[in-house]
């Protein structure tokens, strides 16, 4: 469902046609519709900027979820690579590189790191599952408190049995 279909009224009207038409031809009208307002008159193109920010057809998420999405994709393709170079060096975190030998020249050095990284991933592991845990419980609850407020609300409109 697009933005417009949103606001049109029961008759299929839209109460604001000029957004509308705005909508069908897509986001650089919008900005455009932006630019023209500040070239007239400052206030006019922040008033454009604030209702595109506002009713989100710029598409900026209010809550982060968009940059979460994100950075969850970017998390994992880099996992994938890692795993990728993993396999390609042996299948060893810290046994050399793709030549074969120890990158810093100091085995012990190298060993090191390769278990003080291996230990901040499983950490970073760990707090994201802790926080997709968190995220879950408090989505239950939420859900808990609406179904309470649900149960104790007054049937005042209950259905008419014929």
């Amino acid at each position: 469902m697009t933005i417009a279909e949103k606001y049109y009224d029961e008759r299929g009207r839209s109460p604001m046609p000029i957004a509308s038409t705005l909508d069908e031809i897509g986001r650089p009208a919008w900005i455009v519709l932006m630019i023209l307002g500040f070239m007239v008159w400052w206030p006019l193109g922040l008033a454009a900027l604030a209702f595109l920010i506002g009713s989100g057809r710029m598409s900026c998420s209010r809550n982060g979820s968009h940059w979460e999405h994100k950075m969850g994709r970017l998390q994992e393709k880099m996992e994938r690579v890692r795993e990728k170079m993993d396999l390609q060096m042996g299948g060893g975190g810290g046994g050399g590189n793709w030549w074969g030998r120890s990158p810093s020249g100091n085995r012990a050095f190298d060993e090191y790191k390769a278990d003080t990284l291996k230990r901040l991933e499983d950490e970073q592991r760990e707090f994201r599952e802790f926080l997709q845990r968190l995220r879950f419980a408090r989505d239950r609850a939420e859900f808990d408190q609406f179904m309470s407020e649900r149960r104790n609300r007054p049937d005042q409109e209950a259905p008419h049995q014929v």
